[in-house]
């Protein structure tokens, strides 16, 4: 584990999942960043990671780890050297080119073969640092929660939350991320510093998505079984959000639980966050310009409500104190 988590001289790293199924995750990353005077940026020079191919067996581990060196000198080379993903499969991917490039002199040498032939500078041995320049953004909120909750200006009573830990942050690179891989609660003490307690522990918090990258196609049935069995859990617990971490798990709850539903004939009333999202949700951020809510397939506009309805509930116990003051 990392001794200083970076504020600054940060590539945050974009995600083809972000910016087409959820890009109000990238929004509200910026917004928070911006409100925590956190130093970023983004170069749309940067490739995809290849995620969802590498997994699929469609990109090899050399195309991928080519591409990785290629985006780790972009990163290098406008001098933001902390890599900061908001997929957790970014996050994995990185992590493992980067051990590739600096422990492989083989492939290293390879690869900084194409990149002479192609005019690019090479990838020096180690000019990625696996543990401390490659961070999920997840890393930043948690170093920064006082900070955070400092800046709240929504009221999250009367809201029941549980998280789901992505596995490529968790179990892909344990060695040196900031939590646990057996009862992961990253996201739980981010969501405590902002004044709720989530549910913690539950019967299913360690189950997958059930995604699977190409198991969501070519085994579909087995596939949405795994998220059927975290959705009733949930349903067990009466949750009303699920805070995710990683855009292939919220698009794998979000866009298939009308499905679920109607094959359980279940009504199932939790709606699913990233913890982006929801940071900048209660930091006071526009639901549609800056957190994208009209993306999602489950509405989030029932939960919207219930912070309005806080905020009212407040904002009259305020009024009828300072009234009572005058009087």
């Amino acid at each position: 584990m990392m001794d200083k988590i970076p504020d600054k001289n940060i590539l945050l790293f974009k995600s083809c999942l972000v910016s087409t199924e959820y890009p109000g995750i990238e929004s509200s990353t910026k917004y928070i960043f911006d409100k925590l005077n956190i130093d970023y940026t983004i170069d749309h020079e940067q490739s995809c990671c290849t995620g969802l191919g590498h997994y699929s067996d469609v990109f090899d581990q050399f195309s991928t780890t080519l591409i990785a060196a290629r985006n780790f000198n972009l990163a290098k080379n406008i001098d933001k050297k902390n890599i900061v993903t908001m997929c957790a499969t970014c996050y994995a991917i990185n992590k493992k080119s980067s051990e590739i490039l600096n422990e492989n002199d083989d492939l290293r040498e390879e690869i900084n073969y194409i990149f002479n032939d192609c005019g690019f500078n090479e990838y020096e041995k180690g000019s990625v640092d696996t543990e401390k320049n490659i961070l999920h953004v997840v890393d930043i909120l948690y170093d920064k929660r006082d900070e955070i909750s400092k800046n709240i200006v929504r009221d999250l009573s009367n809201i029941k939350i549980a998280t789901h830990h992505a596995c490529h942050y968790c179990k892909v690179s344990y060695d040196n991320i900031l939590d646990g891989s057996r009862n992961p609660v990253l996201l739980d003490e981010i969501v405590k510093s902002c004044g709720i307690d989530t549910i913690g522990w539950y019967s299913e918090k360690r189950t997958t998505c059930g995604a699977g990258f190409r198991q969501r196609f070519v085994n579909k049935d087995l596939s949405l079984d795994v998220t059927e069995k975290k959705l009733l859990a949930l349903k067990d617990e009466d949750v009303d959000i699920l805070i995710h971490m990683c855009p292939n798990c919220h698009m794998q709850f979000d866009r298939y639980q009308p499905y679920i539903q109607k094959k359980l004939d279940l009504d199932f009333k939790v709606v699913h966050l990233n913890i982006a999202q929801f940071i900048a949700l209660i930091l006071g951020a526009d639901p549609y310009k800056v957190v994208g809510i009209q993306t999602h397939t489950i509405p989030i506009e029932p939960f919207i409500e219930k912070l309005n309805k806080n905020d009212s509930k407040i904002k009259d116990k305020v009024e009828d104190s300072e009234n009572e003051i005058s009087t």
